[in-house]
C-alpha cells in the first residue's frame, strides 16, 4: 500500500496551463500519475497536454471525479486556490506555491474548520516539494528516478533533505513506500503527527524517517506521538545544528523563537522518546539501514 496516493488516484493540476504547471504536469503524467484535466479560469473548454481544462474545481471534480489536486498558482492567489480545492469536493490537496503570505494561511486553516475532520479535505504545503509512491504516482516537483519502492516512510519539511535520504536508501537497496514533503512554512496543511498517523496505520510501511529543521514545535510533537503511539521505529535528522538563536535560515519557519526549536533541543527530545537521529545528512541511508536489521 501507499499512503495518500496511488496510480489509481484521479489527480487534478491548479494553474494547469501556466509555465510551471505545464512542465510539473508533464513530469508527473510520464511517471505514470493519473492526472484527468487541469484548472485555469477562463481557459475551461479547451485542452492543454490532451487534457481538459475546467474554469473551476467543482466542475473538474464533477466531470472527471478527480480526488487529489496540486496547486501550482502563484502566491497572491494560492489561498483562494486551496480554499476553492477544499469546497470542490477535493480530498487531498498538494499546495507547492512558495511565499504564501502566513495571514493567508492562517485563513486557510481557519476555513478548512468550517468542515467535520471526516469530510475536511487533507492539505499538504505549502512550500514543499509533494508526495510521491514510487513506481506508482507523483504529485511534486521532486526528480522521481531517486525513488525506489520499499517499505520506508519520510516526511519531512526540507525537499532536498528528502530526496538526499531517497538516494542514500536506493544505494543500500533500501526504498520507499510514499514520501511526503509537509513544507517550510510556519503555517502549513499536515504536521509531522497526522503524516506519521498514517505512516503507522499503513501495513506495507515498516519504519518511517523525519526530517525535520529548526523553528517550530511540530517535531517535539511528533517525537511523543512517535513514543506513545507507534510501534514502528523511526529514524529522526534536524537539520541546522549550528544555526544562532533568533536568525531566521532560508525556510520562513526556520526560525528559533523559544525553548525546543533549536536543532539541538529537538535532537535531544528525540531521542528521549526513542527516535534513532542520524548525525549527519550523509549518514541518513547507513542509520535506516542499521534500525531495519535491528
Amino acid at each position: 500500500m501507499s499512503i495518500l496516493l496511488d496510480e489509481k488516484t484521479p489527480v487534478i493540476v491548479q494553474g494547469f496551463t501556466g509555465q510551471i504547471g505545464t512542465f510539473h504536469a508533464k513530469e508527473m503524467m510520464e511517471y505514470g500519475t493519473h492526472v484527468v484535466g487541469g484548472v485555469t479560469p477562463g481557459k475551461g473548454g479547451t485542452t492543454h497536454l490532451g487534457k481538459p481544462v475546467f474554469n473551476t474545481v467543482k466542475e473538474a471534480v464533477e466531470t472527471t471525479g478527480a480526488v487529489a489536486s496540486i496547486i501550482f498558482v502563484p502566491a497572491p492567489f494560492a489561498a483562494d486556490s486551496i480554499m476553492e480545492a477544499a469546497d470542490g469536493g477535493i480530498r487531498y490537496c498538494v499546495a507547492i506555491t512558495d511565499g504564501i503570505p502566513a495571514q493567508d494561511m492562517i485563513r486557510v486553516k481557519r476555513y478548512m474548520r468550517r468542515y467535520r475532520a471526516e469530510n475536511r479535505m487533507r492539505l499538504t504545503g505549502p512550500n514543499c516539494a509533494g508526495t510521491i509512491s514510487p513506481a506508482k504516482a507523483m504529485m511534486g516537483i521532486m526528480p522521481g528516478h531517486i525513488y525506489m519502492r520499499g517499505n520506508v516512510g519520510i516526511v519531512g519539511r526540507s525537499g532536498t533533505l528528502g530526496y538526499e535520504a531517497a538516494s542514500q536508501m536506493k544505494t543500500l537497496g533500501i526504498g520507499v513506500t510514499t514520501s511526503v514533503g509537509i513544507g517550510g512554512d510556519p503555517i502549513n496543511g499536515s504536521s509531522f503527527k497526522d503524516i506519521l498517523e498514517l505512516f503507522e496505520e499503513d501495513p506495507e510501511t515498516k519504519a518511517v524517517v523525519m526530517i525535520g529543521e529548526i523553528g517550530g514545535p511540530q517535531e517535539a510533537e511528533a517525537a511523543h506521538f512517535a513514543r506513545d503511539h507507534m510501534k514502528k521505529p523511526v529514524v529522526g535528522y534536524i537539520a541546522g545544528l549550528t544555526a544562532p538563536k533568533g536568525r531566521r535560515m532560508g525556510h520562513a519557519g526556520a526560525i528559533i523563537s523559544a525553548f525546543g526549536e533549536s536543532a539541538a533541543e529537538k535532537v535531544e527530545i528525540l531521542q528521549e522518546c526513542g527516535v534513532t537521529v542520524a548525525p549527519s545528512p550523509a549518514e541518513l541511508g547507513i542509520t535506516v539501514a542499521k534500525v531495519l536489521a535491528a
